[in-house]
């Protein structure tokens, strides 16, 4: 299975279970991406991957620009943005936090315990 060499999470519910769950590092990575590219003011993430590109290059190149450590039942998540110009960088951070945090944890049920964000640029085009 190629899933086996992957840093990979396993869920348990209870003694009661008909199997276990399996999540990659990488989704939580990619879930982190697209969370942070729903917040107005973010242009992209590091390495330039927009929402426009999300759809031609495919959902993987959402974890470039996070990095994920998943502990037992909790996760650290850093992230690298490019900001645009003219937006608070405080506000627009603390809604990036917001959003990964509760979409990590209501799409895999782990408790994220801190997520970072670092601001690689800023974007000048005005066209918004």
């Amino acid at each position: 299975m190629e899933y086996e060499n992957r840093n990979t999470h396993t869920l348990h519910h209870g003694k009661e279970t008909i199997g276990e769950v399996q999540i990659a590092d990488e989704v939580v990575a990619i879930i982190a991406g697209l969370a942070a590219t729903e917040v107005e003011g973010v242009a992209s993430m590091a390495g330039n991957i927009t929402k426009e590109l999300i759809g031609k290059l495919g959902m993987k190149n959402l974890s470039r620009g996070v990095k994920v450590d998943v502990l037992d039942t909790s996760v650290s998540v850093e992230l690298t943005l490019t900001m645009e110009y003219g937006y608070s960088i405080p506000d627009v951070c603390a809604q990036v936090q917001d959003r990964v945090k509760t979409a990590i944890e209501n799409m895999t049920g782990l408790s994220v315990i801190d997520v970072n964000v670092k601001i690689a640029g800023v974007n000048i085009d005005k066209t918004r």
